[in-house]
């Protein structure tokens, strides 16, 4: 990890002027031993400089973090008037919808009123789940969790009432329109979620972040925020222990040190500021750093010593009078095990029988365009460290193994898997097979005799995992899966220690919820084909 420390004067290192486009900031930056490297989607510099925050000058205060979160009460606007038009739009279908309530009779339609009424009562309900604010926007799974708390507190209001004051209400408009204006909701509240995180990727709608803690913490977290840079996060310096000794090569600044963060704050206007767990910050001095930041515009994450416990796994509870972070034990077994391999097999006969002419087409493709099997079989290591054999459609040439050896220099992996881009042994039909992961659909039929799962760690050679450390034996708790987050997060692109995090996640926090949404975001991995070779 490489730190330069930063100069007293911002102006020294760069100098930005103010810009009016979407409250972000226009740069120009003069050159240095200390100018940050392009931006980019370069992997392997964890300690990229953004240098967002060195763009206020003195005599600016006040005015950067402001004009940085200007955007977001446009973007409130814009969800208010979608959600109005959502429900008036089912408002209007749910009016012209006729349902029978017997033999020749139909039901009595809604009032007139009730296409101006919803609208309003759906944004009431909106409010009341607080699905406007912003600690639950552009957080994909709770902002659609408050659309849909939003529906049910409209229907069970409009049953209340209707029952409370003896108000007939027309069915079909209840069948119709509540459902209709939530399905509308969550697919126009995907659709600026998408626009907006295509425009975080491009440098817009940021929000300057500096981080707090040891000098391993804040290199991974700023890894991770990179990584993940659709979520808004600029990291722009560090502060860390005074006994660090700062480096003298480009890289993240360090801004101070963990005495100086307020000042550091102060002077940068930061947005956020993300502290690691860390020794020198104990109790007291975290809690007067939270009082001390309730003074400024800046928002304050804590990260906890777990980073990979999450969701429901983690409950806040007091304990002896005190708020204490409660990790339930991971729930591997009982009726949650067999619930899942219950809906593995069922889906994976349904998608077997579905696919099987595209598996007969793929089948007759690669057997008269290369000599060889069609279906190649790998040993590969599964639940409870067992071997087994995992299916694959033939991508490659008979004799791939063989000359693996001699491509072992080029390997373009992460240290551990042997990966390469261009391999030579791969055939046309096989690199448009892998692109778009075709060859993995045999991998069903391990499903249905239970070897693997639908959603699970990547399946690893038996050569892999004699180089596990103990973290990795970890995923030998669960089945492997034909897709996991290893799918979704960039699949050949990750790095060796990546791969071993985003295994221990979903192991840690696996739930048929979770699978559900690596499935979906599996579609869309797929047909982009990033990370696939």
């Amino acid at each position: 990890m490489k730190l330069v420390e930063s100069d007293d004067d911002v102006g020294t290192v760069t100098a930005r002027r103010r810009g009016e486009h979407d409250g972000g900031l226009v740069t120009t930056a003069k050159t240095g031993p200390t100018t940050s490297r392009a931006r980019g989607s370069h992997r392997g510099s964890p300690l990229r400089t953004t240098q967002a925050a060195l763009s206020w000058q003195p005599g600016t205060r006040g005015r950067g973090t402001e004009a940085r979160r200007a955007w977001r009460s446009r973007y409130v606007r814009a969800l208010l008037v979608a959600d109005v038009l959502c429900a008036l739009v089912g408002a209007e279908i749910g009016y012209s919808v006729r349902f029978d309530t017997g033999v020749g009779q139909l039901a009595r339609t809604a009032p007139a009123w009730s296409v101006v009424v919803l609208p309003i009562a759906w944004v009431v309900a909106m409010l009341v789940s607080r699905s406007y604010e912003d600690r639950f926007l552009w957080a994909g799974p709770e902002e659609s969790r408050r659309v849909f708390v939003a529906a049910l507190f409209l229907l069970a209001t409009v049953g209340t009432v209707s029952w409370a004051v003896r108000v007939e209400v027309a069915r079909g408009f209840v069948v119709v329109a509540i459902p209709l204006a939530t399905a509308l909701t969550l697919l126009t509240r995907l659709t600026m979620r998408a626009w907006l995180h295509r425009q975080r990727r491009r440098g817009r709608f940021l929000q300057t972040t500096l981080l707090v803690g040891h000098r391993g913490g804040v290199a991974a977290l700023h890894e991770q925020m990179d990584r993940e840079r659709y979520q808004g996060y600029d990291v722009v310096g560090c502060c860390l222990p005074r006994r660090v000794t700062m480096g003298d090569s480009s890289g993240l600044p360090v801004l101070g040190d963990l005495d100086e963060v307020i000042d550091v704050v102060k002077r940068y206007e930061v947005d956020t500021v993300a502290v690691l767990p860390s020794s020198e910050l104990d109790g007291p001095r975290l809690r007067q750093l939270g009082w001390d930041l309730e003074q400024t515009r800046a928002e304050l994450l804590l990260a906890p010593a777990v980073t990979e416990v999450v969701g429901p796994r983690v409950n806040i509870r007091p304990v002896c009078g005190l708020p204490l972070l409660h990790v339930e034990r991971p729930e591997l077994t009982g009726i949650r095990r067999l619930t899942k391999n219950a809906v593995d097999r069922m889906a994976a006969l349904l998608a077997t029988l579905l696919f099987l002419p595209l598996f007969l087409g793929i089948a007759l493709v690669v057997k008269s365009t290369s000599r060889g099997p069609v279906f190649y079989r790998q040993v590969r290591v599964g639940q409870d460290g067992r071997p087994f054999s995992m299916l694959k459609f033939r991508s490659m040439v008979v004799d791939a193994e063989a000359r693996m050896a001699a491509l072992e220099a080029a390997s373009e992996g992460n240290g551990v898997l042997f990966k390469m881009k261009a391999d030579p042994r791969v055939t046309p039909v096989g690199r448009l097979l892998r692109r778009y992961s075709v060859d993995e659909l045999p991998q069903l039929l391990n499903v249905l005799v239970g070897h693997m799962s639908l959603v699970g760690p990547r399946p690893p050679l038996p050569k892999e995992v004699e180089r596990y450390g103990f973290d990795m034996h970890r995923r030998f708790l669960v089945k492997p899966g034909i897709t996991g987050l290893w799918q979704i997060s960039g699949r050949s692109d990750l790095s060796w220690d990546d791969s071993v995090r985003i295994d221990v996640r979903y192991v840690e926090n696996w739930s048929l919820a979770f699978d559900l949404m690596i499935l979906w975001k599996t579609l869309g991995a797929v047909f982009r084909g990033s990370g696939a070779y």
